[in-house]
């Protein structure tokens, strides 16, 4: 069965070394083993060589049984930057990424990322990484800075994603009232799970992803809470007026066409995610390398579904490469 990874992260080391050489938002040092580390307020990310390292990353691959990984750059992306310095380390990092897919295009496909803090910046570079370099798609964050997704300011974008037909993957970010989670990792372990259903209701009540259907919309970590609150959201537009202003079918509706990885690794949570999405809604994610990330309890986890092998073989890689359109 073809496994391909969906959720993993990459830091290009051209960007590691701009980074340092500054100005920016980060502030790098090292680790007693000589792994660059990045500090932003509230937020520490210690970029382990699978991170940076690419030769080593499919050798990890070869060795855990994983035929692709959809690679991306993580959050915040360079959204923390002056709008300028975003927009010129965005450039930056989807350069890089193209580099790695025209090197070892047979083992991995990429995200672009945007400088959303900068929308007119964002549509040029979309036009440029979707529209002549071939990606097919970006990795947007939970929020831009604390502006929702669904903000008319990237509208136009949208409407260019749509025509386009383009995969936009929802990954978490420093969530709104993150200086309440500051203690005991409580920003990744909580705060990131509700900024991701945050977005997905907000772009969904909007009327966004009615708006611009032709973007193929998908959550990170098992879309946060969504299987598990999504009666509570049906409820919501049954009773309250405004929740029904955008559109005119039960967010359910919407949101089951949204696709879903599988960073979270308790079988039951993926039951709950393929009973609420359905099996072709499923999309295999490891979260590799970071620190609470593991291919093999992705495989694990996914093993222990029980489910028939068409299904199991859905799963691991072949919605993702319908999705992505590769082998």
């Amino acid at each position: 069965m073809t496994v391909i990874d969906v959720h993993n992260h990459y830091y290009p080391p051209v960007l590691l070394e701009a980074l340092k050489r500054g100005p920016s938002a980060f502030t790098v040092s090292e680790d007693a083993e000589g792994n660059p580390v990045l500090s932003s307020p509230g937020d520490v990310n210690i970029v382990v060589r699978g991170h940076r390292d690419i030769a080593y990353r499919q050798e990890v691959l070869d060795r855990e049984g994983v035929d692709r990984q959809l690679i991306s750059f993580t959050a915040p992306g360079t959204l923390l930057e002056p709008p300028a310095r975003s927009v010129a380390l965005a450039s930056l990092v989807n350069d890089a990424l193209a580099e790695v897919v025209s090197e070892r295009g047979d083992r991995f496909s990429a995200l672009a990322t945007l400088p959303l803090n900068d929308p007119e910046a964002s549509l040029t570079e979309f036009d440029r990484v979707v529209g002549t370099m071939g990606f097919p798609g970006c990795m947007l964050f939970g929020n831009v800075n604390g502006t929702p997704l669904h903000d008319p300011r990237f509208w136009p974008l949208y409407e260019r994603a749509s025509e386009a037909g383009a995969v936009f993957y929802i990954h978490p970010t420093f969530p709104v009232g993150v200086e309440a989670m500051e203690e005991y990792w409580l920003m990744p372990l909580v705060g990131f799970l509700f900024d991701t259903t945050l977005a997905a209701t907000g772009l969904v009540f909007s009327g966004v992803v009615e708006r611009f259907p032709g973007i193929r919309w998908v959550l990170g970590h098992l879309g946060g809470t969504i299987p598990y609150l999504a009666e509570r959201l049906d409820r919501g537009y049954e009773a309250f007026a405004d929740c029904r202003a955008n559109i005119d079918r039960p967010p359910t509706e919407y949101l089951k066409t949204f696709y879903y990885d599988t960073v979270n690794f308790d079988v039951n949570a993926l039951r709950l995610a393929i009973d609420f999405a359905g099996i072709d809604r499923i999309l295999a994610g490891s979260d590799y390398p970071h620190q609470i990330g593991s291919i093999p309890r992705m495989l694990e986890s996914l093993a222990g579904l029980g489910l028939d092998p068409q299904e199991h073989s859905r799963i691991l890689g072949g919605n993702a490469a319908l999705l992505l359109g590769v082998q």
